[in-house]
């Protein structure tokens, strides 16, 4: 076996997604915690303390106790190398959070176990059968009051349409948490509440006819073994290759903030994650063994270090061998880097790497040279699929508060825009700039690092418009110089977007209708993939 082919095979690249409060950046900690990773862990509830949750670096995260960005995080567990990208939990970072699930080749799915499935969750793991990605359930909090773990079951049944199978089971919950029965290894791990280090192994006690257990658990083991020959008879046994297609789904149970239940989890994560695999390019299918390296951009962060106004393309590595200061290719510019400085990351804590495989996340410190989507090759004309970009559903305008610094706006604004955090257009006939995003948090996210990043202070202030569409036309219908017709007849409502591609911005979707009819060799899009600018129907 190849060298390559063997570091692929030590690979597990993985997002967690929840809703907001489940409990995703506690569990994150943990897992580095246990990894070896840390050796401390940031108390995420504790955010007037100086110590934050180490995958959350932006001020105002701090501020507010939310993840608003996604976090790449690198680990080594039992010889395998772990990627670990921690999603945005508030729903109105979906769009970030989309992108990121484009990255990984499974998901850890965290549930609260006193709210059960949420709305975030749905939506999430909407995107994740879209693309068939293999999911992982943790239920979270079970030293709280919280729903039957049936019911739960139930509920994830039913709400996400796949198939739960517990690898472990909670003997109590709340004040009488006793701990989790793995039924793998047919044996219970008693609950101890843990502190922010990393302690010594857990108590275990084996088998279901365990006296001590009965003895020392009373009504919870009782109950708990009855719920378990329930279990038995009623969920099927595991099966690999439904897991890897997003058909079923493995349960563990736990308290993260208690670091209870976090081992299980890691060791499920690298027996059932599966490594790299091959990832599809607009020209051919790349395999992740493949000698040549190959790597698409699928996040850009402005300003991780303040110091130094920086901007990391994040890039997943596709195939091959990642040497640093090897000469690399931007496919969609013709552009050549020899990036000496990439880094690898422990959140905001970064390391100098030397090199890197498929399946790994790399950091590329760049001045604008690479975008969100980008392909770089050791020279082949490959163009990687799949990111995309969705219509906002909220318009705002934005002025400078200063007029002397509307210099400092535009070049923050681009950089912002070019990150992801905001969608940025710019009339063909008007200088004030229009904001796009999906939720109104991400509009306070751009005007408070705006001004703590940029020194600009920004007035969002209400727009005209309601709706936004890309526009493209066929080649077959009159292409270009149709468009451009379309955009002289509508030049007050035309707009570019961070990548110039053209947006029509509406009042009504009501107006949107009229347009189309009125223009039907116009194509509407409410979705673009950075690709080629490929473009999907109006929704």
């Amino acid at each position: 076996m190849s060298d390559i082919a063997q570091q692929v095979q030590r690979r597990r690249t993985f997002a967690i997604i929840s809703h907001p409060d489940a409990g995703k950046t506690t569990l994150t900690e943990k897992l580095l915690l246990f990894s070896g990773a840390i050796n401390i862990a940031g108390s995420v509830k504790a955010r007037k303390a100086a110590r934050h949750a180490t995958s959350d670096w932006m001020e105002i995260e701090k501020q507010r106790g939310i993840s608003v960005a996604s976090s790449v995080m690198q680990m080594e567990y039992r010889d395998c190398v772990i990627n670990l990208l921690d999603t945005p939990g508030h729903q109105d970072f979906s769009e970030d959070t989309y992108r990121v699930l484009t990255a990984v080749d499974a998901a850890l799915m965290v549930i609260d176990a006193g709210n059960g499935v949420e709305p975030q969750t749905r939506r999430l793991l909407q995107v994740c059968r879209a693309r068939n990605t293999p999911i992982l359930t943790f239920v979270n909090k079970m030293d709280r009051e919280v729903k039957a773990p049936l019911d739960l079951m139930d509920e994830i049944e039913r709400e996400l349409g796949m198939t739960v199978v517990p690898f472990t089971w909670p003997v109590g919950m709340g004040k009488m948490f006793r701990g989790v029965y793995d039924r793998r290894e047919d044996q219970m791990r008693v609950f101890a509440a843990g502190e922010d280090r990393r302690g010594g192994d857990e108590e275990v006690l084996a088998g279901l006819d365990n006296a001590e257990s009965a003895q020392r658990f009373g009504m919870e083991w009782t109950a708990a073994k009855d719920e378990l020959e329930l279990v038995e008879g009623a969920s099927p046994a595991f099966d690999k290759q439904a897991f890897l297609e997003g058909h079923q789904t493995p349960m563990l149970f736990g308290s993260a903030v208690n670091n209870f239940g976090v081992r299980e989890v890691l060791d499920a994560l690298v027996d059932l994650a599966p490594q790299p695999g091959a990832k599809a390019a607009i020209q051919r299918v790349v395999e992740p063994v493949e000698p040549k390296f190959s790597g698409v951009v699928f996040k850009i962060q402005a300003n991780m270090d303040p110091a130094h106004r920086d901007r990391i393309a994040f890039v997943r590595v596709a195939s091959g061998h990642f040497e640093r200061g090897m000469r690399l290719k931007v496919v969609r510019s013709g552009k050549e880097l020899r990036p000496n400085t990439v880094v690898s990351f422990l959140s905001q804590r970064r390391e100098l790497l030397d090199e890197a495989f498929a399946g790994d996340i790399i950091g590329i410190p760049n001045h604008g040279v690479l975008q969100l989507g980008d392909t770089l090759t050791e020279g082949e004309a490959l163009q990687f699929t799949g990111l995309p970009f969705f219509a906002p559903e909220i318009i705002r305008s934005v002025e400078v508060a200063d007029p002397l610094k509307t210099k400092q706006l535009r070049a923050g604004l681009t950089q912002l825009g070019e990150e992801g955090a905001i969608q940025v257009f710019r009339p063909i006939a008007g200088t004030v700039l229009l904001l796009g995003a999906v939720g109104q948090l991400q509009f306070e996210v751009v005007a408070h690092r705006l001004e703590h990043e940029y020194g600009v202070r920004a007035r969002i202030m209400g727009s005209n418009y309601n709706v936004a569409r890309w526009v493209t036309c066929a080649p077959e219908d009159g292409g270009e110089q149709e468009l451009k017709r379309f955009m002289d007849a509508n030049a007050h409502r035309v707009a570019l977007d961070a990548v110039d591609a053209p947006t029509v911005l509406l009042d009504h979707m009501a107006t949107l209708r009229a347009v189309e009819a009125n223009w039907p060799k116009i194509k509407f899009h409410a979705m673009r993939e950075h690709a080629g600018l490929v473009f999907h129907k109006s929704m």
